[in-house]
């Protein structure tokens, strides 16, 4: 669920916010008089995020990762080296 509040409210419970956003993984977007919207997030969540786009700019990445439950859940999936992976992956 996302916590839409206005940047007055948000100073007067930060704390509440935080607590929020750590412990129930929330997203609070605070809405600013005259600019741009600012959405709060746990420090995990945007890490995450970031890593998760990382990984799919390599089209062989992305298209590797984005089929991978499919094969999973028919049983299809094979392990393979961490060698086999990189050469897969284009990383060498």
């Amino acid at each position: 669920m996302t916590i839409h509040t206005t940047d007055t409210q948000a100073r007067d419970g930060l704390a509440k916010l935080r607590d929020q956003v750590t412990h129930n993984r929330e997203v609070v977007v605070i809405q600013r008089r005259g600019e741009e919207e600012v959405d709060m997030l746990a420090a995990a969540e945007l890490e995450s995020l970031m890593e998760t786009a990382y990984r799919l700019r390599s089209p062989a990445n992305a298209e590797r990762l984005l089929a991978a439950p499919g094969r999973a859940l028919k049983n299809e999936a094979q392990p393979i080296s961490a060698d086999e992976l990189r050469r897969e992956v284009d990383l060498e």
